[in-house]
């Protein structure tokens, strides 16, 4: 069986506070995005782990993908599977596309081996594979809190709008990102900036990672300003980086404007 694990952008990343467990309290929107990996998983006599694409750094047993099927297994009698991973989505981009493999894999295996796993079952497996793994077990807008487990529906919609995605070959430590940001409280709950006209998001709808990101990597900040001087009505890093999107109200073709960088560009749903 196939899928197509998609990644998404965070519409605002507010850093609220600092949990006694050494993670931060957020809050964002996490909105899909159709720039997807190619994930299989069939029954076999062994099981075992293939990537293509883009290479994949580490050790392949700590990848999500894998991580997924053994955490099903200590509950459920799985047979051995191969999984295949065609690796599309940039890594270390603030897209999420690890975490989204790991959850795609979590519905492929409840759906080909009949698990009868309800939506929160699942919700529960994904929490243990990462904080965001759980945002992708749906398809629509989600308002994420805590540490971005916490998931609560959202009426916005960037529907029809245009969208550019570009990620500079540059890495962000998301650890050390983390380190220079000061949790502050929110002035303006996210819910309520998205309810606001889009042309005035650029104004309320902030990403706390951009100041100490932005001076540490210029070229990511330089992305920003491109895409507004390009027309977008919204531009914003993604995450903790190095993505960065920009929300265009008419198609807007941009990748010679971005060579040697990661690009995707699409209308969103």
């Amino acid at each position: 069986m196939i899928a197509f694990p998609v990644c998404k952008i965070n519409l605002g990343l507010s850093i609220i506070s600092k949990r006694e467990d050494g993670y931060h309290n957020l809050e964002t929107c996490f909105y899909p995005v159709p720039w997807c990996d190619i994930l299989e998983v069939v029954p076999a006599d062994q099981t075992s782990f293939s990537t293509s694409g883009i290479s994949i750094p580490g050790d392949e047993k700590s990848n999500l993908c894998l991580r997924a099927y053994h955490l099903l297994k200590q509950d459920f009698r799985l047979p051995e599977v191969k999984i295949h991973l065609h690796k599309i989505i940039p890594m270390g981009a603030g897209l999420g596309g690890g975490s989204s493999d790991g959850a795609k894999t979590l519905q492929l295996l409840n759906d080909i081996f009949q698990l009868n796993l309800s939506i929160d079952q699942l919700l529960k497996y994904a929490s243990q594979l990462g904080s965001d793994c759980s945002f992708f077990l749906y398809d629509r807008p989600m308002i994420g809190s805590g540490k971005g487990e916490i998931l609560r529906e959202t009426s916005v919609s960037l529907k029809d709008f245009f969208l550019v995605l570009v990620k500079p070959p540059v890495h962000v430590s998301t650890q050390q990102a983390y380190a220079n940001v000061i949790p502050k409280s929110v002035e303006m709950p996210t819910e309520e900036v998205l309810r606001l006209p889009i042309a005035q998001w650029k104004t309320h709808l902030k990403n706390d990672f951009e100041d100490s990101v932005f001076k540490a990597q210029p070229v990511i900040g330089e992305i920003k300003a491109q895409l507004y001087r390009q027309g977008a009505v919204y531009a914003s890093m993604s995450g903790s980086g190095s993505s960065v999107f920009g929300i265009f109200e008419k198609s807007k073709h941009l990748k010679n404007e971005f060579a040697g960088m990661d690009y995707w560009e699409g209308v969103l749903k």
